[in-house]
């Protein structure tokens, strides 16, 4: 079976290792083709390609969107994207400036509950400076002492109802499918299992998705549990949309590790069936 992690972060977003790094990592992890998919950048990739190319790996270039669906932020990848295609560069630009002025108004959030110098103190860990997340904020907060680890973390602080959560509007579901199938790519719906929607609310973003061109959805994630893989499994197959495998890596020390996660379903429809650049990792009789 071909190892393939089709969602991780490096340090261009919220990661913790540079592309080249993370690369090395997935090779070690015995991973045949990895997607780089940082949040709302793509100046990664071309770092992470060379890593690829020297280790006999497979680098699929792509990105997480940040986009706002039904009152929640959802996440969507794009896969085999061309990352200098001028639409999806100038969207992802847009997305970032934002990012910028939401990261002044968590830091002043949680200036309110006390908790003072968190602009500062995240932008410290952000290795991409218009890169500034949540996850940041987290790490620093961690470091301060206010939680034990980043899982507690987004328990007490930066989610809905607790300090240092802001409102923010993202980009649209309609901007984001749109910039990525431009670019070539193909849209995945990430980690679903992550939003607060119930079923309806999720059936009406699976449909919506489905009807701007969106062709798949994460099944296997770090970000969900092994008892939510079926049921993703299944809502792939009733709405037609292919099946995604990705650890949405972000560090060692943090959640899932590259390329460690179960196979897929077998009666899933893989994202990447098909894909011609994957060949070179077949042997005759798996072809």
């Amino acid at each position: 079976m071909l190892n393939i992690d089709l969602h991780c972060h490096s340090n261009v977003s919220d990661g913790v290792l540079s592309p080249a790094d993370v690369v090395a990592r997935a090779a070690a992890n015995g991973v045949h083709a990895l997607a780089l998919t940082d949040h709302d950048d793509v100046t990664g990739i071309a770092a992470a390609r060379a890593a690829a190319d020297a280790a006999g790996m497979t680098l699929i270039p792509g990105v997480e969107i940040s986009v706002s669906w039904g009152g929640q932020t959802v996440h969507i990848l794009g896969l085999r994207i061309d990352p200098a295609h001028p639409g999806l560069v100038a969207g992802l630009h847009g997305i970032r400036l934002g990012r910028i002025e939401r990261a002044q108004r968590m830091a002043a959030d949680l200036a309110r509950s006390g908790i003072h110098g968190a602009y500062d103190g995240a932008f410290a860990y952000a290795a991409n400076k218009e890169m500034v997340g949540r996850t940041h904020f987290a790490r620093w907060l961690v470091a301060q002492g206010h939680a034990p680890d980043l899982r507690t973390t987004f328990k007490r602080y930066l989610t809905r109802g607790n300090p240092g959560y802001v409102e923010h509007e993202w980009t649209s579901l309609e901007n984001a499918v749109g910039w990525i199938r431009a670019s070539g790519g193909m849209a995945v719906i990430a980690h679903p299992g992550r939003y607060a929607f119930n079923a309806r609310e999720l059936h009406l973003l699976l449909d919506a998705f489905r009807a701007l061109g969106g062709a798949g959805i994460e099944v296997i994630s770090g970000s969900h549990h092994p008892s939510e893989y079926g049921k993703f499994a299944d809502l792939a197959r009733a709405f037609g949309l292919k099946a995604s495998r990705g650890a949405d890596f972000h560090a060692p020390d943090e959640g899932s590790d590259i390329g460690c996660l179960p196979a897929l379903p077998h009666y899933c429809r893989p994202v990447w069936q098909d894909w011609p650049e994957l060949a070179i990792h077949l042997s005759p009789s798996m072809a």
